[in-house]
Protein backbone atom coordinates (compact mmCIF):
# COMPACT_ATOMS: atom_id res chain seq x y z
CA UNK A 1 0.00 0.00 0.00
CA UNK A 2 1.25 3.41 -0.64
CA UNK A 3 4.46 1.86 -2.50
CA UNK A 4 6.44 1.63 1.22
CA UNK A 5 6.83 -1.43 3.01
CA UNK A 6 4.18 -3.11 5.30
CA UNK A 7 4.90 -5.81 7.87
CA UNK A 8 2.32 -8.37 8.11
CA UNK A 9 1.24 -11.90 9.52
CA UNK A 10 1.53 -14.46 6.99
CA UNK A 11 -1.60 -15.26 7.55
CA UNK A 12 -3.12 -11.66 6.48
CA UNK A 13 -1.34 -11.55 3.66
CA UNK A 14 -3.79 -13.43 1.29
CA UNK A 15 -6.48 -10.95 2.83
CA UNK A 16 -3.82 -7.55 1.51
CA UNK A 17 -2.80 -9.58 -2.05
CA UNK A 18 -7.11 -10.32 -2.81
CA UNK A 19 -7.38 -6.37 -2.46
CA UNK A 20 -4.01 -5.43 -4.07
CA UNK A 21 -4.63 -7.58 -7.34
CA UNK A 22 -7.57 -5.38 -8.43
CA UNK A 23 -5.00 -2.30 -8.89
CA UNK A 24 -4.83 -1.75 -12.83
CA UNK A 25 -2.18 0.91 -12.50
CA UNK A 26 0.09 -1.85 -14.15
CA UNK A 27 -1.82 -1.92 -17.42
CA UNK A 28 -2.01 2.00 -17.76
CA UNK A 29 -0.40 3.45 -21.49
CA UNK A 30 1.54 5.86 -19.21
CA UNK A 31 3.13 2.92 -17.03
CA UNK A 32 3.64 0.05 -19.89
CA UNK A 33 5.41 3.26 -21.50
CA UNK A 34 7.59 4.09 -19.10
CA UNK A 35 8.92 -0.14 -19.09
CA UNK A 36 8.98 -0.22 -22.61
CA UNK A 37 6.44 -3.13 -22.70
CA UNK A 38 3.01 -3.71 -24.56
CA UNK A 39 0.43 -5.06 -21.86
CA UNK A 40 0.83 -8.75 -23.55
CA UNK A 41 4.45 -8.50 -22.81
CA UNK A 42 3.67 -7.47 -19.65
CA UNK A 43 1.43 -10.44 -18.68
CA UNK A 44 3.65 -13.20 -20.16
CA UNK A 45 6.83 -11.34 -18.36
CA UNK A 46 4.52 -11.71 -15.00
CA UNK A 47 3.30 -15.43 -15.89
CA UNK A 48 7.09 -16.30 -16.70
CA UNK A 49 7.99 -14.99 -12.79
CA UNK A 50 4.78 -16.72 -11.61
CA UNK A 51 5.99 -20.04 -13.49
CA UNK A 52 9.97 -19.88 -12.29
CA UNK A 53 9.09 -18.93 -8.53
CA UNK A 54 8.23 -22.13 -6.10
CA UNK A 55 8.90 -22.48 -2.57
CA UNK A 56 13.10 -22.94 -3.28
CA UNK A 57 14.27 -19.74 -2.51
CA UNK A 58 15.58 -18.01 -5.89
CA UNK A 59 17.90 -14.52 -6.26
CA UNK A 60 16.70 -12.16 -8.45
CA UNK A 61 19.92 -13.45 -10.81
CA UNK A 62 18.59 -16.35 -10.67
CA UNK A 63 15.08 -15.36 -11.13
CA UNK A 64 16.00 -13.36 -14.23
CA UNK A 65 17.87 -15.93 -16.04
CA UNK A 66 14.69 -18.31 -15.55
CA UNK A 67 12.37 -15.49 -17.00
CA UNK A 68 14.73 -14.97 -19.47
CA UNK A 69 14.54 -18.51 -20.74
CA UNK A 70 10.73 -18.08 -21.26
CA UNK A 71 10.39 -14.73 -22.61
CA UNK A 72 13.81 -13.96 -23.76
CA UNK A 73 16.72 -12.23 -23.33
CA UNK A 74 15.31 -8.55 -23.13
CA UNK A 75 13.41 -9.40 -19.40
CA UNK A 76 16.77 -10.21 -18.12
CA UNK A 77 17.40 -6.91 -18.56
CA UNK A 78 14.29 -5.79 -17.23
CA UNK A 79 14.03 -8.17 -14.12
CA UNK A 80 17.51 -6.96 -13.15
CA UNK A 81 16.68 -3.44 -12.81
CA UNK A 82 17.48 -1.28 -9.77
CA UNK A 83 13.41 0.15 -9.82
CA UNK A 84 12.42 -3.46 -9.75
CA UNK A 85 9.51 -2.85 -12.18
CA UNK A 86 8.75 -6.76 -12.63
CA UNK A 87 8.69 -7.55 -9.02
CA UNK A 88 6.19 -4.74 -7.99
CA UNK A 89 2.96 -6.12 -10.09
CA UNK A 90 4.79 -9.67 -9.60
CA UNK A 91 3.94 -9.23 -5.50
CA UNK A 92 0.09 -7.34 -5.96
CA UNK A 93 -1.01 -10.25 -8.08
CA UNK A 94 0.27 -12.91 -5.39
CA UNK A 95 3.26 -14.10 -7.51
CA UNK A 96 6.00 -13.29 -5.34
CA UNK A 97 7.23 -12.62 -1.85
CA UNK A 98 11.01 -11.99 -0.44
CA UNK A 99 12.70 -15.20 0.79
CA UNK A 100 15.29 -15.47 3.49
CA UNK A 101 18.29 -13.74 2.55
CA UNK A 102 21.24 -15.78 0.82
CA UNK A 103 24.23 -14.05 1.72
CA UNK A 104 23.95 -10.49 0.17
CA UNK A 105 21.53 -11.21 -2.03
CA UNK A 106 17.81 -11.31 -1.28
CA UNK A 107 15.72 -14.15 -2.73
CA UNK A 108 12.28 -14.33 -3.57
CA UNK A 109 9.38 -17.10 -3.16
CA UNK A 110 5.88 -18.31 -4.74
CA UNK A 111 3.49 -16.97 -1.39
CA UNK A 112 1.33 -20.12 -2.25
CA UNK A 113 3.98 -22.50 -2.29
CA UNK A 114 6.15 -20.84 0.82
CA UNK A 115 3.01 -20.31 3.51
CA UNK A 116 0.83 -22.92 4.57
CA UNK A 117 -2.75 -22.85 4.07
CA UNK A 118 -2.29 -19.76 1.44
CA UNK A 119 -6.02 -18.98 -0.10
CA UNK A 120 -6.96 -15.91 -1.74
CA UNK A 121 -10.78 -14.55 -0.62
CA UNK A 122 -12.83 -13.30 -3.34
CA UNK A 123 -11.92 -9.24 -3.72
CA UNK A 124 -15.20 -7.93 -2.67
CA UNK A 125 -15.01 -9.93 0.65
CA UNK A 126 -11.46 -8.32 1.23
CA UNK A 127 -12.10 -5.14 0.75
CA UNK A 128 -15.33 -5.41 2.81
CA UNK A 129 -13.01 -6.66 5.68
CA UNK A 130 -10.01 -3.76 5.38
CA UNK A 131 -12.83 -1.17 5.59
CA UNK A 132 -13.43 -2.63 8.13
CA UNK A 133 -9.99 -3.06 9.89
CA UNK A 134 -9.41 0.51 8.77
CA UNK A 135 -12.27 1.79 10.08
CA UNK A 136 -12.12 0.26 13.74
CA UNK A 137 -8.52 1.45 13.76
CA UNK A 138 -8.92 5.19 12.38
CA UNK A 139 -12.34 5.69 11.59
CA UNK A 140 -14.50 8.03 11.21
CA UNK A 141 -12.55 8.68 7.95
CA UNK A 142 -13.83 10.53 4.79
CA UNK A 143 -13.40 8.45 1.55
CA UNK A 144 -10.42 11.11 0.98
CA UNK A 145 -8.62 9.24 4.17
CA UNK A 146 -9.03 6.21 3.44
CA UNK A 147 -7.55 6.70 -0.17
CA UNK A 148 -4.67 8.08 1.10
CA UNK A 149 -4.11 5.38 3.25
CA UNK A 150 -4.11 2.61 1.02
CA UNK A 151 -2.51 4.78 -2.34
CA UNK A 152 -5.63 5.17 -4.71
CA UNK A 153 -7.78 7.68 -5.87
CA UNK A 154 -10.88 9.29 -3.87
CA UNK A 155 -13.66 7.78 -6.81
CA UNK A 156 -12.43 3.94 -6.63
CA UNK A 157 -12.14 4.68 -2.95
CA UNK A 158 -15.50 5.97 -2.15
CA UNK A 159 -16.83 3.13 -4.19
CA UNK A 160 -15.20 0.49 -1.98
CA UNK A 161 -16.89 2.22 0.98
CA UNK A 162 -20.11 2.53 -0.74
CA UNK A 163 -20.08 -1.58 -1.51
CA UNK A 164 -19.69 -1.99 2.84
CA UNK A 165 -22.36 0.58 3.06
CA UNK A 166 -24.92 -1.80 5.04
CA UNK A 167 -22.02 -1.69 7.45
CA UNK A 168 -21.33 1.93 7.68
CA UNK A 169 -22.85 4.74 9.21
CA UNK A 170 -21.92 8.38 8.14
CA UNK A 171 -21.05 10.48 10.96
CA UNK A 172 -20.17 14.04 11.98
CA UNK A 173 -16.86 14.80 12.84
CA UNK A 174 -17.05 18.64 14.31
CA UNK A 175 -18.70 19.68 10.34
CA UNK A 176 -16.60 16.87 8.70
CA UNK A 177 -18.97 13.88 7.44
CA UNK A 178 -17.24 11.23 7.60
CA UNK A 179 -17.72 7.11 7.71
CA UNK A 180 -17.54 5.21 11.15
CA UNK A 181 -18.34 1.42 11.44
CA UNK A 182 -22.27 1.45 12.48
CA UNK A 183 -21.18 -1.11 15.26
CA UNK A 184 -18.63 1.20 16.40
CA UNK A 185 -20.95 4.81 16.82
CA UNK A 186 -22.76 4.30 20.35
CA UNK A 187 -18.80 3.60 21.87
CA UNK A 188 -17.18 6.70 20.01
CA UNK A 189 -19.59 8.76 21.12
CA UNK A 190 -19.50 7.34 24.68
CA UNK A 191 -15.62 8.01 25.10
CA UNK A 192 -14.62 10.27 27.03
CA UNK A 193 -11.49 8.96 28.64
CA UNK A 194 -8.16 11.04 28.49
CA UNK A 195 -5.54 9.62 25.94
CA UNK A 196 -2.29 8.85 27.34
CA UNK A 197 1.08 10.74 26.93
CA UNK A 198 3.24 8.96 24.66
CA UNK A 199 6.66 9.16 22.90
CA UNK A 200 5.49 8.15 18.89
CA UNK A 201 8.04 6.78 17.19
CA UNK A 202 8.96 8.08 13.53
CA UNK A 203 6.36 6.84 10.72
CA UNK A 204 3.89 5.45 13.68
CA UNK A 205 0.65 4.57 12.17
CA UNK A 206 -1.27 7.24 14.39
CA UNK A 207 0.93 9.71 13.06
CA UNK A 208 1.17 8.89 9.86
CA UNK A 209 -2.94 7.88 9.04
CA UNK A 210 -4.55 11.08 10.58
CA UNK A 211 -6.15 13.11 8.40
CA UNK A 212 -6.56 16.49 8.28
CA UNK A 213 -3.41 17.19 9.88
CA UNK A 214 -4.59 19.97 12.25
CA UNK A 215 -6.65 17.68 13.99
CA UNK A 216 -2.93 16.21 14.73
CA UNK A 217 -1.07 19.14 14.92
CA UNK A 218 -1.13 22.99 14.59
CA UNK A 219 -0.22 24.38 11.36
CA UNK A 220 2.67 26.31 12.13
CA UNK A 221 4.64 22.78 13.44
CA UNK A 222 3.40 20.72 10.48
CA UNK A 223 6.78 21.08 9.01
CA UNK A 224 8.85 20.09 12.41
CA UNK A 225 6.55 16.70 12.10
CA UNK A 226 5.71 15.36 8.27
CA UNK A 227 9.43 16.45 6.84
CA UNK A 228 10.49 16.40 3.08
CA UNK A 229 10.94 13.23 1.03
CA UNK A 230 7.80 11.86 3.36
CA UNK A 231 10.08 11.81 6.37
CA UNK A 232 7.66 11.62 9.81
CA UNK A 233 9.44 12.49 12.88
CA UNK A 234 9.15 11.05 16.34
CA UNK A 235 6.41 13.22 18.40
CA UNK A 236 5.28 13.66 21.81
CA UNK A 237 1.52 12.92 22.00
CA UNK A 238 -0.58 14.79 24.42
CA UNK A 239 -4.18 14.18 25.31
CA UNK A 240 -3.90 13.07 21.18
CA UNK A 241 -2.29 15.75 19.64
CA UNK A 242 1.59 16.28 18.61
CA UNK A 243 3.18 18.25 21.78
CA UNK A 244 6.46 18.18 20.65
CA UNK A 245 9.41 15.97 18.69
CA UNK A 246 11.95 14.13 20.56
CA UNK A 247 14.74 11.31 19.16
CA UNK A 248 17.55 9.14 21.04
CA UNK A 249 20.82 7.71 20.78
CA UNK A 250 22.80 5.73 22.88
CA UNK A 251 25.82 7.02 24.36
CA UNK A 252 28.32 5.51 26.59
CA UNK A 253 25.79 2.97 27.78
CA UNK A 254 23.31 5.71 28.10
CA UNK A 255 20.53 6.22 25.98
CA UNK A 256 19.91 10.26 25.66
CA UNK A 257 16.87 11.33 25.27
CA UNK A 258 15.77 14.70 24.34
CA UNK A 259 12.54 16.29 24.16
CA UNK A 260 11.66 19.54 22.62
CA UNK A 261 8.14 21.14 23.38
CA UNK A 262 6.09 23.27 21.01
CA UNK A 263 5.18 25.09 24.16
CA UNK A 264 5.12 25.20 28.01
CA UNK A 265 3.89 21.58 29.48
CA UNK A 266 2.20 21.10 32.83
CA UNK A 267 4.63 19.37 35.46
CA UNK A 268 1.99 16.45 35.54
CA UNK A 269 2.74 16.04 31.61
CA UNK A 270 6.46 16.11 31.97
CA UNK A 271 6.14 13.68 34.32
CA UNK A 272 3.90 11.25 32.15
CA UNK A 273 6.86 11.87 29.32
CA UNK A 274 9.60 11.25 31.77
CA UNK A 275 7.63 7.95 32.34
CA UNK A 276 7.72 6.96 28.83
CA UNK A 277 11.30 7.56 28.37
CA UNK A 278 11.83 5.01 31.72
CA UNK A 279 9.66 2.52 29.66
CA UNK A 280 11.93 3.09 26.51
CA UNK A 281 14.98 2.40 28.88
CA UNK A 282 13.58 -0.48 30.24
CA UNK A 283 12.97 -2.03 26.76
CA UNK A 284 15.91 -1.60 25.32
CA UNK A 285 17.73 -2.75 28.30
CA UNK A 286 19.21 0.65 29.30
CA UNK A 287 19.79 3.54 31.75
CA UNK A 288 18.17 6.75 30.58
CA UNK A 289 18.82 10.17 30.80
CA UNK A 290 15.86 12.99 29.60
CA UNK A 291 17.05 16.44 28.25
CA UNK A 292 14.94 19.42 27.49
CA UNK A 293 15.00 21.76 25.06
CA UNK A 294 13.11 24.68 25.29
Amino acid sequence: MRGTLHLLTADDLPLYVAALATHDRWWKGAWLRMIGLSADQLRETLDAIRGSLGARPLTREQLAEKVAAKVGPRARRRMLSGWGEMLKPAAFEGSLISGPPKGQSVTFVRPDRWLRGWKLPDADQAWREIVRRYLRTYGPATREEFARWWGMQPAPAGRILQASDDKLAEVDVEGRRAWALAEDVAAIRRARSRAPTRLLPAFDVYVAATRPRESLVLKRFEERVFRTAGWITPVVLVDGMVAGVWGHEVSGGRIEVTVEPFGKLPAVRKRDIAGEADRLGAFLGSPVRLSWIA
